[in-house]
């Protein structure tokens, strides 16, 4: 291998803001600060807005196009094949 080429490839740790979950795994994501961990590791933090723990989609909470107050079906109606 080439030096100096190479990202730098490490153990990172995400952090979701709205839940607090944290996800430990390799990135070469360029982060400013770090977390120190129950087991006394000190590791890269990045923060992210929302994870698998608190988006809509994977919680089950996500509401349905069908649910939208019959728009849906409003639009069916007036434009469906006959």
């Amino acid at each position: 291998m080439k030096e100096g080429i190479h990202p730098n490839y490490r153990e990172v740790c995400f952090v979701d803001l709205s839940n607090g979950y944290q996800i430990i795994t390799r990135s070469c994501v360029n982060t400013r600060e770090t977390i120190k961990l129950d087991d006394g590791r000190e590791l890269p933090l990045f923060k992210l807005d929302t994870s698998s723990e608190s988006h809509p989609f994977y919680t089950g909470t996500q509401k349905s196009v069908d649910n939208m107050g019959g728009r849906v079906e409003r639009f069916r109606n007036r434009y469906g094949k006959k």
